[in-house]
């Protein structure tokens, strides 16, 4: 693979360079393109160089030129040495190069967000309350359905036990979303959660620093012999971290696409530096379970599959009966591959505003780039889009039911469309009652 092919395409900076400068501080994300740009010059003048020099041994040796050949030789080992660091030292440049937002995506910091929509729960609008709401936990405490103290003494802070209807909630939560995804062509997945470094390295999450947010797995045999892992395996913080490399090096028939999957798999998150309300109970945890859905696409269906993506994240909120927003994300919060990326916000009743509940995302070609995945197009082979996005977040899904489902009494009502999976059970009581 040449770097021509490889991660962001170099053609494309060397035709558009302040294009990709902006988009970086769009992004506030420092780079240097000018930098890029030489080392992609010194690049192909070596590769140039190494190019004649073969050929001229060729030449001789074709000729038994034995002294010249080896003179040709000795400087062919030289730059072909040369041209391998330089070729190195522009990978790395190339993958601290983020993907390019898309025009419609807002520029500036978090607070420059778009709320593009409002939808009201029709049994109980986000303002309509005539009690003050418990939070999840008391109430999932009080419901015995959450245990966060035994979770604690366990495993540590930041981890809970779901249980009774709680843990009846989540599988019920699953087969609904599995259910209508199934029926809209989606490919039910159970991904493995161990990656390995180069494929995190190839989704493109970590260059602003954040493998610190996830968990290294290192075998105790090898800490102890204090060696280090080339590539060691990482736990996943999302089921599509697993899900996008399962096609690497791999080049998908036309009629194939798009091809969707949706996966569920627990993700661990370390979420340092996270304080306050947001760690109580299990709406900010270390590990937590998720239906993630993603797609690869070719790259005029972009735009289509995303809006379709979005609008099946949507009616898993309307089909529960709850009040959200739709949020598109402001250039500086987008991640790292992020072309763009819409959220839906829950209303949280206990803290009086919404909370990120799902992420739909493009990568565009960003990551198909990393991790070579291409499709047919003709007798061409073109880089797929790939996509992203949330069907459940269980537990914030849960604490989201909890919250706008409860009475005054304590109780918690259960949707009705997860009704038959709790075996028509209605209503959640406290168990002190």
């Amino acid at each position: 693979m040449t770097i021509g092919e490889f991660m962001f395409d170099i053609k494309f900076i060397r035709e558009n360079p302040q294009v990709v400068q902006k988009a970086a501080k769009d992004k506030d994300i420092d780079i240097d393109v000018n930098h890029v740009l030489e080392i992609d010059s010194k690049h192909r003048e070596l590769a140039l160089s190494v190019q004649k020099l073969r050929e001229e041994r060729n030449r001789f040796s074709r000729a038994k030129n034995i002294e010249e050949g080896r003179k040709i030789k000795d400087r062919l080992e030289k730059e072909e040495h040369a041209l391998k660091a330089v070729e190195e030292e522009l990978h790395n440049e190339l993958f601290q190069i983020p993907n390019l937002p898309l025009a419609s995506v807002p520029v500036g910091d978090q607070s420059k967000f778009e709320i593009i929509k409002k939808v009201s729960s029709k049994g109980r609008p986000a303002s309509g309350w005539d009690f003050t709401p418990k939070d999840h936990l008391e109430l999932g405490e009080n419901l015995d359905i959450i245990d966060v103290q035994r979770a604690a003494k366990v495993s540590g802070t930041r981890f809970a036990y779901l249980k009774n209807e709680g843990a009846l909630l989540e599988f019920a939560l699953i087969q609904f979303a599995i259910g209508k995804l199934v029926k809209e062509g989606f490919i039910p997945i159970l991904p493995p959660m161990l990656i390995k470094y180069n494929i995190t390295k190839g989704l493109g999450y970590w260059e602003r620093g954040n493998h610190n947010n996830y968990y290294l797995v290192t075998d105790y045999e090898e800490v102890e012999e204090g060696k280090e892992k080339e590539n060691p395996l990482y736990l996943i913080g999302t089921a599509e971290h697993s899900i996008v490399p399962m096609h690497k090096d791999e080049i998908f028939n036309k009629k194939e696409l798009p091809k969707r999957y949706v996966g569920f798999s627990s993700a661990f998150r370390r979420e340092a530096g996270t304080y306050g309300k947001d760690t109580r109970g299990i709406l900010r945890v270390h590990q937590f379970d998720k239906l993630e859905m993603v797609e690869f696409v070719k790259p005029d269906e972009d735009e289509k599959e995303r809006r379709k993506m979005l609008s099946m994240s949507e009616s898993f909120m309307q089909d529960l009966d709850l009040s959200y927003q739709l949020v598109k994300l402001a250039s500086e919060d987008l991640a790292f591959p992020s072309a763009e990326t819409i959220d839906i916000e829950t209303w949280m009743p206990s803290q009086k505003k919404y909370r990120e509940t799902h992420s739909i995302s493009t990568t565009t070609d960003f990551q198909a780039r990393r991790l070579n995945i291409k499709y047919y197009d003709g007798n061409e082979k073109k880089y797929v889009h790939i996509l992203n996005g949330t069907a459940f977040a269980i537990g914030r899904t849960i604490v989201a039911i909890l919250e706008n489902y409860q009475q005054e009494d304590g109780s918690v009502i259960i949707p009705k469309v997860l009704r038959k999976y709790l075996n028509n059970l209605k209503k959640i009581t406290p168990k002190n009652k």
